[in-house]
């Protein structure tokens, strides 16, 4: 059984549901720490296309005072529109897309509740986007598994060790980053098979030229439908 996990980013790009799809039990990681920037600096804003080229939709959080927060423990700063900001965007730029309005009731609907804490926002989404691409998986929250975890003192070797254990697996399909900052000696130690994300970004057709990889999959979406899912389970994982 292969296990992998993510944090719950805002309108995540196709990479993230390639790696959803490929596995057998996806992990929303909703308790290690909140991070603004660097390669997790995705878990309140991504990009979309836009006529001019790309942009970000970011969600204003509450961080002052609270830099050792979690992720879910993150709430939203709702002091401005943020919300109907990003809906006008969103639809400003996509309402000409093939499959817009097929899709952004679900947004208007998400648009319009106000949201206390970033990570059910994005778990929402998350959920919806996951139904729409047709990926038949099951998906658990980390502060669902009762691990051994402590943000501020346990590894993210560390991490993936407690989740495995938990879900009784003894694979784990990890990003292209992974060994960047995971002690792949230890999971060895402890049994634990790495594979590894083998994606490659297709090229489709946006609304507009020259084409821009890596956007939110709304984009995808939008533009593609039901068609969409070929482009996001292509290729697959490697083992190391």
């Amino acid at each position: 059984m292969l296990i992998s996990g993510h944090q719950p980013n805002y309108l995540p790009y196709i990479g993230f549901f390639h790696k959803v799809a490929l596995s057998d039990i996806f992990v929303l990681v909703d308790i290690v720490q909140f991070v603004k920037r660097g390669p997790f600096g995705w878990i309140n804003r991504n990009r979309i296309r836009t006529q001019q080229g790309w942009l970000w939709l970011t969600v204003p959080v509450k961080t002052k005072g609270r830099f050792y927060q979690s992720i879910r423990e993150t709430e939203i700063d709702n002091s401005t529109n943020w919300a109907e900001k990003h809906l006008k965007t969103i639809e400003r730029n996509y309402q000409k897309a093939a499959y817009f309005n097929k899709y952004i009731d679900f947004f208007r609907e998400i648009y319009q509740k106000k949201w206390l804490y970033l990570c059910e926002l994005n778990e929402a989404i998350i959920h919806y986007i996951i139904q729409c691409l047709n990926i038949k998986i099951k998906i658990v929250k980390a502060s669902d598994l009762n691990l051994n975890y402590h943000k501020n003192e346990s590894s993210a070797t560390d991490l993936i060790i407690e989740i495995c254990r938990k879900l009784d697996s003894d694979s784990y399909l990890h990003g292209k980053h992974g060994p960047d900052y995971l002690d792949l000696s230890k999971l060895k130690q402890y049994n634990i098979k790495s594979f590894y994300q083998d994606f490659q970004h297709p090229v489709y057709e946006q609304l507009y030229e020259p084409f821009m990889p890596e956007m939110s999959i709304i984009d995808l979406l939008f533009n593609h439908g039901h068609k969409s899912f070929p482009d996001v389970r292509r290729d697959g994982c490697l083992t190391k």
